[in-house]
């Protein structure tokens, strides 16, 4: 007889220049009624890159009671979590907090690269089974956002010093970038490590086969990126760049 595994899909909004989703048990789904959510970039103090969190905060009390989701999740079904221990995922994907991909582990026996979030009991992320994971499946049924067609949304980049506090961006700033292929959540461990979108020198992929994938997509944005620079340098508007002249 065939179970049906129902989850609950939380929005985040943009974050590292796309939209995020996190995923929950259905159990875990009254938290919204409590909790407002949204995703940060946590960059790691030792210098491993950046990793992307779902944190949630009381919506009466503000940001200042703001926790990591998975935190908040494992408490509420399991109890507290002592200190020198932490919640890790399972999968490596920091955006599926549901309660089978929750694991508590002591932090001394977290290896030095803490976005990858591996230990002697967690294998090292392989790219198959990123792609098979319930995350990866649920965000390209997801993909298909009308607001992601937007031509003329405006793009905003920040950047982030080695607390997750927003800079202003200056040369000697860090900046790191996540996959734009929506699915993925690998991020840089080093600085420009991913390459670059060579038409609209944007966006960045950790390789060639999420920038195909992302291409149905990113085409849309990426064309008006193309015709801006265009008429950035010969001085034209976009109505002079119109068929119908």
């Amino acid at each position: 007889m065939s179970t049906t595994l129902k989850v609950g899909i939380l929005r985040l909004g943009r974050v590292a220049g796309k939209t995020k989703f996190a995923l929950i048990d259905e159990a875990d789904i009254p938290i919204v009624e409590k909790y407002a959510v949204e995703g940060r970039v946590e960059v790691d103090k030792n210098g491993q890159g950046a990793a992307i969190h779902a944190f949630a905060f009381d919506c009466v009390k503000g940001r200042k009671t703001s926790q990591k989701l998975q935190d908040i999740l494992w408490e509420k079904r399991r109890g507290g979590i002592a200190p020198g221990w932490k919640v890790v995922h399972t999968n490596q994907v920091t955006m599926d907090n549901r309660q089978e991909n929750l694991c508590l582990v002591r932090e001394s026996d977290l290896m030095p690269a803490v976005a990858e979030e591996t230990t002697d009991t967690m294998p090292p992320p392989n790219r198959k089974n990123a792609e098979n994971s319930l995350y990866w499946l649920t965000v390209q049924q997801l993909m298909n956002d009308p607001s992601e067609h937007r031509l003329n949304e405006k793009m905003c980049t920040h950047c982030f010093d080695s607390d997750g506090h927003i800079i202003s961006g200056t040369e000697e700033s860090l900046m790191y970038y996540e996959c734009h292929y929506a699915p993925c959540s690998k991020m840089e461990r080093d600085l420009r490590e991913f390459s670059i979108c060579g038409r609209c020198q944007f966006v960045r992929y950790c390789g060639q086969r999420c920038q195909e994938k992302d291409w149905p997509m990113h085409k849309y944005f990426c064309r008006e990126r193309k015709a801006s620079v265009v008429c950035a340098k010969t001085g034209l508007t976009d109505r002079d760049h119109s068929p119908d002249r």
